[in-house]
């Protein structure tokens, strides 16, 4: 053969155009209409395997076969290469694609193209979590049937989607909410959607989500330059900066003059509610997915930048994840786990029987005074990161605003938001839906699926009713936030909750970035990694519907 390309694959040596007869502008000009013909082929073989036809698949792959072994055999061995976007391409699906005979000829061929001579690529990490065996994420078995669809509408399954995987009703509806923010029709353009998401990611200093809604901004068309600061940007986004981190770090100082300010008559620029309540949804669901991220240690996508490298394995290039130290379990912790795991079933049982047997409810005045001592309890976290990377860092404004706590030892607190005055159920669900049609119910589907979620078993118990441990959880987190629930007994929480866990949920809660696998083995020791999983989503949803809910409260005092 005497062209660069087969199949739409670009072939290059030593990262440069291969040398040819054809010389000057000629062969310059040829070459750029050559390289387009083979992206635009590329996509179109990648795309192929999205069929849900087995045999369109079947023929796309073989095309990509083709293209691989043919570019090989273009020149003298050792002395072509496949462009390093397609090696990236093939290195993903050999990771992650959920489809066995996809998976299986990705890594074929990858090997077939290393033998040649030609410098792969190959992951930095053994699997999508720094925290969980991949061997525990990575099983065949029911839950693939959702990322095989997942890869079929999207075209790959990405970390988080593998992850969440252990827990199948609630990847359905976090994947159909998830679509129906980016990708259905909305008041917002789909570049604007995705530099939101950025904007929202940066704050907690998410290097992951910053990076797969960098991709998805340009594929949407968006401008490269904005991805380099957001003085980039239009003035329109950028004046979302103080909402973006009040909802991030402290949305209960989210007020209606914020609202105003944006969406009034006369504001420059002015946002419409429609606009306006999307970007919101946007933000604090970015903002509550880095809580997921950091929390159950998530790594980078293996074509992403700090997933992949091209240079070989060797012994003093092996290291454990930045995340955290290597954990390794004693015989003593996991003697202790199982203690721990027997007093909480004894202690789940004694409230129960407790709240049965009690003649007269708590007073309010007591009820009260249980909310006011958890919400002030000094829970410590320990900032155990560095400056974020210079990529993300451009993208923040006011960089130095974090969260503090609700209320601050010996400092006055902002006024509690009592849940009977302004709840998801009665305001703010009805709210969304007019705003943004069908995006309230998909929101509710969603907190119902995590809040009602349960498998009736608890570390090595079966049969367990764990309402009352799954209620403490989420309640907690409200609490943090200055939500309190009238009808719930905040000593319930100290019952339930012990210390290594709050620790844990506060620090994935409010300051997601400092969280660390040493943190997230020391609760919960004689669990279940899926559990544990379980407790980062229940975590991840309270905390998008407190930030909403401040949000919705101001948006509805301002339309009164």
């Amino acid at each position: 053969m005497t062209s660069d390309s087969v199949a739409g694959f670009t072939c290059q040596a030593n990262g440069e155009s291969t040398p040819g007869l054809v010389s000057g502008s000629v062969r310059s000009s040829r070459r750029r209409s050559e390289s387009e013909t083979d992206l635009s082929a590329t996509l179109k073989s990648l795309a192929g395997l999205r069929s849900r036809n087995r045999e369109e698949r079947t023929a796309a792959l073989e095309e990509l076969s083709q293209g691989v072994l043919g570019c090989l055999g273009l020149d003298q061995p050792g002395s072509a290469r496949l462009s390093k976007q397609i090696l990236l391409h093939l290195l993903r699906l050999s990771r992650s694609c959920p489809l066995p005979e996809v998976r299986e000829r990705a890594t074929e061929l990858l090997r077939t193209i290393q033998e040649q001579g030609v410098e792969v690529p190959r992951a930095l990490t053994s699997g999508p979590s720094a925290f969980i065996p991949a061997k525990e994420i990575l099983k065949e078995g029911p839950d693939q049937e959702i990322l095989i669809e997942s890869f079929l509408s999207l075209g790959r399954v990405d970390h988080i989607a593998m992850v969440m995987a252990l827990h199948h009703d609630y990847l359905s509806c976090f994947l159909r909410t998830q679509h129906a923010l980016f990708e259905l029709d909305g008041p917002l353009p789909r570049v604007w959607r995705h530099y939101i998401a950025i904007m929202a990611a940066a704050r907690h200093q998410c290097s992951y989500l910053v990076q797969q809604h960098s991709v998805g901004f340009l594929e949407a068309g968006g401008e490269e330059s904005w991805l380099s600061g957001v003085e980039h940007a239009p003035t329109k986004l950028r004046s979302l900066q103080t909402l973006n981190k009040l909802l991030a770090h402290r949305p209960w100082l989210v007020v209606q003059q914020h609202i105003q300010e944006l969406v009034c008559p006369g504001a420059e620029p002015r946002w419409s509610l429609a606009e306006l309540i999307h970007a919101v949804i946007l933000m604090a669901h970015a903002h509550s997915l880095c809580s997921f991220v950091w929390g159950c240690g998530i790594n980078p996508e293996p074509d992403h930048v700090g997933g992949y490298t091209f240079q070989s394995a060797s012994p003093s290039r092996l290291s454990h994840s930045p995340h955290s130290p290597a954990h390794e379990d004693s015989r003593q912790e996991l003697a202790n786990g199982a203690v721990e795991v027997e007093v909480l079933m004894k202690r789940m049982v004694e409230l129960q029987q407790q709240r049965e047997g009690e003649e007269e409810e708590c007073t309010q005045e007591e009820m009260v005074t249980r909310f006011e001592r958890e919400r002030s309890e000094s829970i410590p976290t320990v900032v155990v990161r560095g400056a974020p990377p210079d990529q993300v860092l451009c993208l923040v404004e006011d960089p130095e605003f974090r969260y503090e706590d609700f209320a601050p030892r010996g400092e006055q607190a902002p006024p509690t938001m009592r849940a009977q005055d302004y709840s998801w159920e009665d305001h703010g669900y009805s709210l969304v839906n007019r705003l943004l049609p069908d995006m309230g119910q998909l929101l509710d589907e969603k907190f119902q699926v995590v809040r009602d979620l349960t498998y009736h078993r608890m570390a090595m118990h079966e049969g367990v009713d764990t309402h009352m441990l799954r209620k403490a959880l989420w309640n907690y987190i409200h609490c943090l936030y200055g939500i309190r629930y009238d009808d719930y007994d905040y000593g319930s929480v100290n019952v339930l909750l012990e210390r290594s866990l709050k620790v844990f949920v506060k620090t994935m809660a409010c300051h997601p970035e400092q969280t660390t696998a040493r943190i997230y083995y020391a609760f919960w020791r004689h669990f279940r990694h899926s559990e544990k999983v379980h407790a980062n989503l229940i975590v991840m949803e309270a905390r998008l519907q407190a930030a909403l809910l401040y949000t919705l409260r101001a948006i509805t005092h301002y339309m009164r």
